[in-house]
């Protein structure tokens, strides 16, 4: 039986080599160091802002969770790969089908080599960043190597977690959906009390209880999530409902070439399917629903719920995109005839009708939650800023934007048009109760236009931006 040792060591060095080819040594390198760079200077600009020290490093945990929520969904993607639904891309992990190791083995080395890998990759410079605030006194020196170790600690519950919650959804969907729920309603109901056992806990006050949580959730989880995880490993039928062709009638003139029908497949037939965009968002909204209604504000003065909402769930539909893309690039495209420009957008037809009705959903149920008044800044700011999301995705990392966000010059572009719109929507969140609405509201909405507007451009200009350097590659 090969040893967890080598698979470990085989899949760090083939990620590494993965990524300085893709990028060059350098490139690669400097990504931790940019990230680095980018937390220190959030935090500079909220320590000036006279903001609470406990709510940024709440912050900085409540990101590296949600990191690891989404890497820990690599059970989808291991299921994927087994099944050899990636087309011309081949895993490792479907080495479970070939050589003699287990699909269990080989999950637990990969989880192990994420975990690791992510910690320096990310999490790393991430307390690196909270270097500012020890700085300005906001808190002592100390807290700078303990934020790697409870921030480590979030990441890791946060990929057990959705380890979990995929080894769930493989026995029964209606049981993951019924998991999923009992935590969001725990979450809402008993925040503190859940919080209270995870690492976090431990940057303010070391419990029995975080200590215990700490170490016993993400190895409970994780052995739990892959116990659970069942694979079918009897041949696929050869035969299957003509998925496609009943999709693309129904779209009519909207997919005259199939590209969105494709698009759409792609998402629907890879493991969890469509739920995966109403997964993703639900669990951005559970989570920021529990901060707006629990957690200390940046300033005494909570924000706008329905802005903070959108602007947050706006940025989360970057997992659409990714969804959209995660068996295209572009040279395969040059195989059919059929443009480029063409398939951004057939890409751009599917992620408004996978991530708008979605997202106005999650704002409808904010505004139930936090009142309808709320609600209405939100609806009108949400589907311009996705569509400046699109756009600078589009635009920047192509149809392979899971691969090139790890380019440090890619992700550094991509970092700075976000945040120049995030930001700018973040402080009228906080600022909008101090503003008569129609002021406050009027600048988001005026924002959000111009966002869509600058989205929309960069859209136009992605496909034939991409057909160039595909052509370019084949010469």
């Amino acid at each position: 039986m090969v040893s967890y040792r080598y698979l470990f060591d085989r899949m760090v060095h083939e990620e590494w080599r993965l990524h300085t080819e893709l990028f060059g040594g350098k490139r690669f390198a400097t990504f931790p160091l940019f990230v680095a760079f980018v937390a220190a200077g959030t935090a500079t600009f909220f320590a000036l802002g006279d903001a609470a020290a406990d709510t940024l490093l709440g912050g900085l945990h409540l990101v590296v969770a949600l990191l690891g929520l989404q890497i820990g969904t690599v059970g989808l993607v291991g299921r994927d790969a087994l099944e050899d639904l990636l087309g011309d891309t081949t895993l490792l992990l479907y080495a479970a089908r070939t050589l003699p190791v287990s699909f269990r083995r080989l999950m637990i080395a990969f989880v192990f080599k994420d975990v690791l890998y992510y910690a320096v990759l990310f999490i790393l410079p991430l307390a690196v960043g909270v270097a500012p605030l020890a700085y300005s006194g906001l808190v002592p020196w100390t807290t700078v190597p303990l934020v790697f170790v409870t921030a480590g600690g979030m990441f890791t519950l946060g990929v057990s977690l959705s380890l979990f919650l995929v080894g769930v959804y493989t026995r029964s969907r209606l049981a993951a959906l019924a998991v999923t729920g009992a935590l969001v309603a725990g979450l809402v109901l008993r925040g503190a009390t859940l919080v209270s056992v995870t690492p976090y806990q431990l940057v303010s006050r070391v419990t029995p209880g975080a200590v215990a949580g700490s170490l016993l959730l993400p190895v409970v989880l994780t052995a739990a999530g892959i116990a659970l995880f069942e694979f079918d490993r009897r041949t696929p039928a050869r035969t299957a409902r003509d998925r496609f062709r009943f999709l693309h009638a129904r779209l009519g003139d909207l997919d005259r070439q199939g590209a969105l029908s494709k698009s759409l497949l792609d998402v629907g037939r890879s493991s969890g399917g469509l739920w995966k965009v109403v997964f993703s968002q639900g669990l951005v909204f559970g989570v920021l629903a529990v901060l707006l209604a629990y957690l200390p504000e940046v300033v005494p003065v909570r924000p706008q719920p329905g802005l903070t909402i959108a602007t947050i769930l706006a940025l989360g539909t970057f997992t659409t995109y990714n969804w959209l893309c995660q068996f295209d690039d572009e040279q395969f495209y040059l195989r059919y005839p059929v443009s480029l420009p063409t398939v951004f957008r057939a890409k751009l037809l599917g992620f408004a009708l996978l991530a708008l009705p979605v997202g106005l959903a999650f704002l409808a149920l904010g505004g139930v939650v936090f009142g309808s008044a709320t609600a209405l800044v939100g609806v009108l700011v949400f589907p311009p800023l996705a569509l400046y999301v699109f756009g600078v995705t589009a635009y920047v990392a192509g149809l392979e934007p899971n691969e090139l966000l790890f380019d440090t010059p890619t992700f550094a572009l991509f970092t700075l048009a976000m945040m120049a719109v995030l930001l700018p929507l973040v402080i009228l969140a906080i600022a909008y109760p101090l503003y008569p609405p129609l002021q406050a509201g009027g600048a988001a909405v005026a924002i959000g236009l111009l966002a869509g507007g600058v989205g929309a451009g960069l859209y136009t200009r992605a496909g034939t931006r991409w057909e160039r350097k595909a052509l370019a590659g084949t010469e």
